[in-house]
């Protein structure tokens, strides 16, 4: 697996745990665009799409 790829997949899985904090009220839906924010421009990825923004 190349190294973009293997980052790309490290990029999922923290947004999996992200999303399930957010689920779980752990964190706050503030909280929760800022660390997304910040883990896309740090890992080089493209913001996704929010549907419930559109």
């Amino acid at each position: 697996m190349s190294t973009e790829a293997q980052r790309h997949e490290l990029y999922l899985k923290q947004k999996e745990l992200l999303d399930t904090f957010l689920e779980k009220h752990a964190i706050s839906q503030k909280q929760y665009d800022k660390s997304l924010h910040d883990l896309t421009e740090k890992m080089g990825e493209k913001l996704p799409e929010d549907p419930a923004r559109s």
